[in-house]
């Protein structure tokens, strides 16, 4: 059987030319897919990059502040608020009842709107011992009523005490580490094991200062009314807000910046030994000694809020360096002090904390003297100690800080010292201001200092800079 066979038609290969024409077009064609869909491609990558390392970031227009108070402490404690408020800030000051007399000593932009806590009698509060106040329950309900606000384009909420000092730049930037649309709840426990003990090692102790994502602040206030009911046993505002987030299922993400501040006296030791992580609040500082000498508790800290407005992100940022000419281990905690040993000290025999200060409860027991943290006992002889220089003057130029420091010492101290250092009057420490990037705020790393050469002999001059790749911090033998 025979099949009809259709013409052939000629091939279009059979020409060279016609070849070398769809082959081109060919590879025109496909150069604009390539093209389209890497231009595609690139663009999806802007996108996502832009996403990631810019709408993330928290500015202060983000935030929401709650600050609890009461109508016989404000007065005292305003002025700790005045450091670092600005008119542009939101939030509230929330006190039980309307102030008496209006105070015109002071503009209404230091300070925030006052606002009027809800009547909180119905609740009740059962807690016996250890002086608790009812008013526990008013304040914790702060949260709520920040919320209940209902300002707009927010992504974080802070709450805090009237005497909780905020640094606003270095909280922000320790908010853009993490996704506001997630559920967050940061802050810090006390600086002493019993009291984490008692309340709980999973708290954030609301005068240190604490965060809560949008999200998750929405939805507590939804249900904290709920919660308040099932602990009236509680002492404080802080461990029934974490009562009910733990029924909620969220956990604390812990920040070293925020600071409670559980202990009294002298607290140079903490500050000047504070982590690498920015300096976000201080607290409890009426209980403290003034931070500098010869100066009121006020003072002291207006003093050093001249450095922390310059360069918020190096504020108490500890950086070491040894002097290879006269053997001098050089500690510097910026904005605040410079201590100068006259021999080399090991990086980490100079890391603990300096037990300058006292325990929250005097007199108590052998637990009230554990602390969260490795400490090291001060020498009783105060010639035994490194010597000390307190923040003097500090300035700026076009990025480029200049500070000096002021040598604070019992001079009968020097008077035997066969050393070099008593001839040691004033510290120049020179540094550019410091911008971190959030990558270098998750993975934070000391900085490194040089000592240089000084014509004066009673100054030394010292350098910070980032270290090198390689480089380590280390004594010159």
């Amino acid at each position: 059987m025979s099949f009809l066979q259709l013409p052939q038609k000629k091939s279009l290969t059979s020409s060279p030319l016609r070849t070398l024409t769809i082959v081109s077009c060919l590879l025109f064609v496909l150069y604009i897919i390539v093209s389209l869909s890497v231009s595609h491609t690139l663009s999806d990558h802007h996108v996502w990059s832009k996403s990631l390392f810019t709408t993330s970031l928290t500015s202060l227009d983000d935030v929401v502040f709650g600050i609890a108070s009461n109508s016989e402490d404000w007065p005292k404690r305003k002025r700790y608020m005045q450091l670092w408020w600005k008119p542009q800030f939101k939030g509230c000051l929330f006190l039980e009842k309307v102030p008496l007399e209006k105070d015109s000593s002071n503009s209404a932009d230091d300070i925030p709107p006052v606002c009027i806590s809800e009547d909180a009698s119905h609740f009740r509060y059962t807690h016996k011992h250890g002086g608790g106040r009812r008013s526990a329950i008013r304040v914790a309900r702060v949260v709520s009523e920040t919320v209940a606000l209902n300002h707009s384009n927010v992504k974080w909420y802070v709450f805090g005490d009237d005497d909780t000092i905020f640094i606003p730049e270095n909280l922000v930037k320790t908010l853009s580490k993490y996704d506001h649309k997630q559920w967050y709840y940061i802050g810090t426990s006390s600086e002493i094991w019993e009291q984490n003990d008692w309340f709980s090692h999973e708290m954030a102790f609301g005068g240190a200062g604490f965060a809560m994502s949008y999200p998750l602040a929405k939805v507590f206030a939804r249900v904290f009314d709920s919660c308040l009911v099932r602990y009236p046993h509680l002492y404080g505002s802080d461990a029934r807000i974490y009562s009910c987030l733990a029924e909620l299922g969220v956990v604390l993400t812990r920040e070293s910046g925020f600071h409670q501040f559980d202990v009294r006296g002298d607290i140079f030791g903490l500050l000047a030994s504070h982590p690498l992580k920015p300096l976000v609040s201080l607290h409890h500082l009426d209980y403290a000694q003034p931070i500098f000498p010869n100066m009121t508790t006020s003072q002291g800290l207006e003093h050093l809020f001249k450095a922390v407005k310059l360069d918020p992100a190096r504020i108490l940022q500890q950086t070491v360096c040894y002097d290879r000419w006269y053997t001098w281990t050089v500690l510097i905690s910026w904005g605040y002090a410079v201590q100068v040993f006259d021999r080399n000290v090991l990086l980490p025999d100079l890391l603990p904390v300096q037990q300058t200060f006292k325990p929250w409860k005097i007199g108590g027991n052998v637990h009230s003297n554990l602390f969260m943290f490795n400490t090291k006992a001060l020498p009783q002889d105060e010639c035994k100690r490194p010597m000390t220089f307190f923040l003097e003057n500090i300035s700026s130029s076009s990025g480029r800080m200049l500070s000096s420091y002021k040598r604070s010492i019992n001079e009968s101290c020097m008077e035997n010292s066969k050393s070099f250092l008593k001839n040691l009057l004033h510290i120049r420490v020179f540094s550019q201001k410091l911008d971190l990037d959030v990558p270098k705020l998750q993975a934070p790393r000391r900085q490194c200092c040089d000592v240089i050469a000084s014509s004066v002999g009673n100054r030394l001059d010292v350098a910070i800079r980032e270290c090198g790749e390689e480089e380590l911090i280390f004594m010159h033998t």
